[in-house]
């Protein structure tokens, strides 16, 4: 049995809205499969800011550098306040966390194209571009600065063109360049030097046309890479064509550290009424444990979600009528099926 000290380190943040409800059930989750951890629990969000003052106190990502990995629920970002920080995008700047991997795959009967395969994986580039939150007022104007470097995009494609070695060999490089000069003429000029360390087909989509093809023929793509701004937006884009926002989880990996979050936000009119879907939290477990090398877990948590789904259990967002604990349970009774621990 191993020791106490050689358990992995986690770090868990709630959040805020339905952080809390969809954390505690990827713990649960985590737990049946038999996955033991050193767990600690940290506050962030916008209730922190309203009892202290910073919705990111120095303790919390203290905890977060020296974790192994963080397991991140959703926290509310206040488009009211204009200079309040957002959560996520500091954990991602301050963690070095420059990748983030969005899978996309439909559980039979829950996509929009019946029963065809969707089997996609979105690289978004996770520190520049407009997120950086570079901008000024000046009386009746606004601005905001999109920056784009050379060595922040040669590192996102060179991930994702290994990416596309290990699945299928096909990639899509997603940009604007006929309009977002001179940033998006840079992206693509290193995007076509990169792809000659690979044996890869890759291909250019204009970003807008991509949204149009992925809507009516997603089976077609593999592996797309985008820049920051656009990977959020294709990601919500594919949430939809896999039957909802809920059951999508991410990776956010950089060079020492990384964080897994479901890529639902905090959904505050919803929060603390039970009725929240755990999958996107639960599966971004899964992919916490595929990174710390224990993808066998993560394997049983993704057939046992998958045979849940399958079941008449599902929250409001898939059509059901199931809450939380209920849909969660559900994925435990699976995960027992097959040799999960209790």
């Amino acid at each position: 049995m191993a020791q106490q000290s050689e358990l992995p380190l986690i770090t868990l943040i709630a959040g805020d809205g339905i952080g809390p409800e969809v954390i505690q059930a990827a713990r649960q989750v985590l737990t049946a499969v038999g996955f033991r951890a050193r767990y600690q629990e940290l506050e962030a969000g916008y209730g922190c800011f309203e009892r202290c003052g910073r919705p990111l106190p120095p303790e919390t990502l203290e905890a977060a550098r020296r974790a192994d990995a963080v397991l991140f629920g959703a926290v509310t970002t206040p488009a009211e306040l204009p200079d309040y920080p957002s959560v996520i995008l500091t954990l991602r700047r301050e963690l070095g966390l420059y990748a983030n991997l969005r899978p996309f795959r439909t559980v039979p009967g829950l996509g929009r194209y019946g029963d065809e395969e969707i089997d996609l994986l979105i690289v978004r580039e996770n520190t520049e571009g407009l997120y950086l939150q570079i901008g000024w007022r000046e009386e009746d104007r606004a601005y905001n600065l999109l920056r784009r470097s050379e060595p922040a995009s040669r590192r996102i494609l060179h991930l994702a063109f290994r990416e596309a070695t290990r699945r299928r060999g096909r990639l899509t490089i997603a940009h604007k360049a006929n309009v977002i000069k001179p940033a998006d003429l840079l992206w693509i000029e290193i995007a076509r030097e990169v792809a000659r360390d690979y044996q890869v087909d890759w291909s250019l989509e204009i970003v807008d046309a991509l949204c149009m093809k992925l809507v009516r023929d997603p089976g077609r793509f593999d592996l797309i890479v985008a820049p920051n701004f656009y990977g959020d937006f294709l990601s919500d884009l594919l949430a939809g064509v896999v039957g909802s926002l809920g059951i999508c989880p991410s990776a956010n990996l950089g060079a020492k550290h990384a964080l897994f979050e479901p890529v639902h936000g905090s959904a505050p009119d919803i929060a603390g009424q039970g009725s929240a879907n755990p999958i996107g939290a639960i599966l971004s477990g899964a992919l916490m444990l595929d990174h710390l090398g224990q993808s066998q877990k993560a394997q049983m948590i993704r057939r046992a979600v998958d045979r849940a789904l399958q079941g008449p259990i599902k929250t409001p967002d898939l059509g059901g009528q199931a809450g939380t604990r209920e849909l969660t349970e559900a994925v435990i009774a699976a995960l027992h099926g097959e040799g999960g621990q209790g």
